[in-house]
């Protein structure tokens, strides 16, 4: 059993631990984290997950960005990371739907990541060719989700940090 609850700054060091067991070595040199230098998390949507024993054992986090000229407020998810131990256990679909629907609670209209569609396709991202992401990244693997209807309804251009 997973206990879910909002990641704390006494979390960070293992968080940052799980993000490198989980994650290629230079992670930081992604074009997702240059979105991400300098600004906030989303606290209300970061969340950590703790077996009975205390152990984290999963991760999410959400961060500000805006696109194209008009600025369209989006989260930008990333990194989710499941501890080895406990991947194949659904702890990954457990954080998904639970901040995903934190998230459409607090009024977010739309999410971007960086991923694998085969797995995030089942959690209803597509992939969206009207996005200017920063490179190097495979279009490929630009993925976003409408959390109300419509809501990448003339949305496109440059994918930037939020101020």
């Amino acid at each position: 059993m997973f206990r879910l609850a909002p990641e704390t700054k006494d979390d960070w060091w293992e968080v940052e631990n799980l993000y490198d067991l989980s994650f290629a070595p230079g992670r930081e040199a992604l074009s997702s984290y240059r979105l991400r230098e300098g600004v906030d998390p989303i606290s209300a949507l970061c969340l950590v997950a703790r077996d009975d024993l205390g152990v984290l054992s999963g991760v999410i986090r959400y961060w500000p960005i805006v696109i194209g000229e008009d600025k369209a407020e989006t989260l930008l998810l990333g990194p989710i990371a499941v501890h080895p131990t406990c991947q194949g256990e659904g702890l990954g679909n457990l954080l998904m739907h639970q901040s995903l629907g934190a998230a459409r609670a607090l009024g977010w209209k739309r999410v971007l990541l960086v991923g694998d569609a085969p797995y995030y396709g089942r959690f209803g991202f597509q992939k969206n060719t009207n996005l200017d992401y920063p490179q190097p990244v495979n279009p490929e693997r630009v993925l976003t989700l409408e959390l109300s209807d419509g809501a990448f309804d003339g949305v496109s251009g440059v994918v930037a940090k939020a101020s």
